[in-house]
């Protein structure tokens, strides 16, 4: 038996035990594991700093570097969301659904986990505790193959949660983890159908691609962010301007992070000077075609493959349009699916908008930043998908289960 089918027999076999742990039990766990990763922060932060400084040597940019690295209250923030699932309703053997037929079989759809979940991630070692999380409390085994820049914190975290589950006298095999981060042993792992139920790549379009090109695993397509905002003529200008902000510059390396702009025509030489000051103070660029730049100087040209990007730092693309049918025509084209905004106060422009965007989050004067598990209250997120299939938008609880039906009878033969 090589090593990923080891992994895989180990996983299924916690996985029959943890689907059948009642609720207690497994919330006992996730307490042990909060409490287990802040008594260990000063091991953890030490093992980060290690992946820190290889990122450092390696010219990791800086925005790639702040999802790396690991702080007491970055550690904090894990341990709170692991209580925070904790605390949110069992999801496993909820009867969704029940009907009697007219032969008097009474058929329950009930929910089930999906199995053994693997997630292939890049250098975002709090995946490892947001994904043990949500997947523990569904009832679900992970595998989880992170990527080689954040493998000492990863294996930290996951030390940590798995000694505390076993002094819990819990299965800590639902939680394991692959060391070898080789490409050849990432392509072997998207092929474990016989073990691995579904499986999340989070991280880059590249990461995605390759998943989603070789996987003979069902997969959840996930994260690509290239998120719109677009400022109508009604606009607050004020309003726009802090949206803007926030939603570009909070944090840049993130799949919610805006990467483009749309602005009506009727407001430009109002609200794009405005912008770009805003933005200009941050050190953000923004890259604009010939009647953006006549309107603010300063702004850098850009090409047609800009309006597409997903920057993951501080350069944001700027296109205007002549009216909303414009707006949606174009974020429709350009867009990953992921998140998009309008800022109106036109009541029925932002009516037109949510309804027309096809993304899995669109907002009404509000920053795409919300676009997590956490702001939705879903204690946490397994991912944000950009698909249809399954689940969309940011993954809780729910996400990670499917059902089955159980049908009562009292002697029923099919006539």
């Amino acid at each position: 038996m090589d090593y990923l089918e080891s992994l895989g027999v180990r996983a299924k076999r916690a996985s029959e035990v943890l689907a059948h742990l009642d609720p207690a039990s497994k919330n006992l766990g996730l307490r042990a594991a909060a409490d287990a990763l802040q008594k260990n922060t000063a091991e953890i932060i030490a093992a980060n700093s290690i992946d820190v400084q290889n990122a450092r040597e390696k010219g990791l940019k800086e925005s790639l570097i702040d999802r790396l690295m690991l702080t007491k209250e970055r550690i904090e923030g894990m341990a709170k969301g692991i209580i925070e699932v904790s605390e949110l309703k069992d999801p496993i053997g909820e009867i969704v659904e029940n009907f009697i037929r007219p032969n008097g079989l009474q058929i329950d759809r009930i929910t089930v986990p999906m199995g053994v979940v693997g997630i292939i991630y890049e250098a975002r070692p709090n995946v490892t505790a947001d994904a043990f999380a949500l997947c523990f409390k569904s009832g679900n085994a992970c595998i989880l193959r992170g990527g080689s820049d954040a493998i000492n914190s990863n294996k930290a975290i996951v030390s940590c949660i798995r000694s505390a589950l076993e002094a819990e006298k819990l299965p800590d095999d639902v939680l394991l983890i692959v060391t070898d981060t080789s490409r050849e042993t990432a392509k072997s792992f998207m092929k474990m159908n016989q073990y691995v139920d579904l499986l999340f790549p989070r991280g880059g379009a590249g990461l995605i691609q390759s998943v989603v090109e070789n996987a003979t695993v069902p997969v959840i397509e996930t994260g690509v962010g290239n998120c719109h905002i677009y400022v109508d003529e009604s606009a607050d200008v004020d309003m726009a301007v802090d949206i803007i902000d926030n939603a570009k510059t909070q944090r840049f390396g993130v799949c919610n992070a805006a990467e483009s702009l749309v602005i009506h025509r009727g407001i430009a030489k109002e609200v794009i000077p405005a912008i770009y000051k805003r933005l200009a103070s941050k050190n953000v660029e923004m890259l604009g075609a010939e009647d953006v730049r006549e309107i603010e100087a300063e702004i850098s040209p850009c090409t047609e493959e800009d309006y597409a990007r997903e920057y993951l730092g501080p350069f944001i693309s700027v296109k205007i349009v002549d009216n909303i049918d414009h707006a949606i025509e174009h974020i429709n084209y350009y867009s990953t699916k992921h998140s998009e905004a309008i800022i109106t106060e036109n009541k029925e422009n932002a009516e037109k908008f949510l309804d027309e965007i096809d993304s899995a989050c669109v907002y009404w004067n509000a920053s795409t930043r919300f676009t997590d598990g956490y702001e939705f209250g879903f204690g946490s997120e397994i991912g944000i998908s950009t698909q249809k299939l399954h689940a969309r938008g940011p993954m809780g609880l729910r996400a990670l289960t499917s059902y089955k039906y159980q049908i009562r009878g009292t002697g029923q033969c099919r006539q």
